[in-house]
């Protein structure tokens, strides 16, 4: 039974989807069979793997939909082993109808179950809020991976994220676990990014990742040209680190 992670976090520009990109990557290089879903509007994700626009279609959002089964929105990337169910701007209108709706936590949930049997791991890139959308996302997974940016503001926002984390727990979703917290952009000429790593280690002994993401431009140019850093520039510092970050969560998913 493949397990399912949820990229999460509700401030933006921590490097959750870089993230999720380069952890499915590597993990497909590692031998797995891996299903990225693409559940942010913005389409960062798909774009990442080099498809966006008409070629995005269908996507999540008919899946969610019913408009479309599963076989129809899955799409191949550059990487073997790696598939993606892409996005694109109509999922920020399913937001709306879904609040509507009954069960309305469950509907990625629900959709992805087929998938669960044909996969070693599936990894749902949520919204950088926590709206229905990144609900649906934490309720169908069973773990969720945490990044987090070395900076000051890092911390305010964490503990609301753990808040509706132990909610979800409660009432949607008993499986949860919090799979693991890891630090992105690290600068370790700073002060600051060395005491917020020491800090949240501190503090959650034994969820925190040992690998620490670097500041890195060339994990920031991958993107760009559709490609995760494994085909950009494995040898690049940011390579090497989401290569190691994949390896502790496969030895932890295990």
């Amino acid at each position: 039974m493949g397990k399912i992670f949820c990229f999460v976090n509700q401030k933006g520009g921590v490097g959750k989807t870089t993230s999720a990109i380069n952890v499915g990557a590597y993990l497909a290089e590692l031998g797995k069979s891996v299903l990225m879903v693409d559940f942010d509007s913005q389409a960062n994700l798909s774009s990442g793997v080099g498809i966006a626009g008409k070629d995005s279609k269908p996507g999540v959002y008919e899946l969610i939909s019913g408009l479309a089964p599963l076989e129809a929105v899955i799409r191949p990337t550059p990487v073997r082993g790696l598939s993606v169910i892409p996005s694109g701007m109509d999922l920020s209108g399913a937001a709306v109808e879904l609040i509507e709706q009954e069960g309305r936590d469950f509907f990625l949930s629900k959709a992805l179950e087929p998938a669960r049997g044909r996969y070693d791991f599936i990894l749902i890139d949520s919204p950088p809020s926590l709206g229905v959308l990144t609900l649906n996302g934490i309720t169908a997974s069973d773990a969720v991976l945490i990044p987090m940016q070395c900076e000051y503001f890092a911390m305010e926002g964490f503990t609301h994220l753990l808040q509706t984390i132990k909610r979800i727990q409660k009432s949607l979703n008993p499986r949860l676990d919090i799979g693991g917290i890891f630090f992105t952009m690290y600068d370790p000429r700073t002060r600051l990014a060395q005491q917020v790593v020491k800090e949240v280690s501190a503090y959650f002994t034994n969820k925190v990742f040992s690998t620490v993401i670097p500041r890195n431009v060339r994990l920031s140019e991958a993107p760009s040209h559709g490609l995760p850093i494994s085909k950009y520039d494995p040898l690049c510092s940011g390579a090497k680190a989401y290569k190691s970050l994949a390896q502790e969560v496969l030895d932890r998913g295990n």
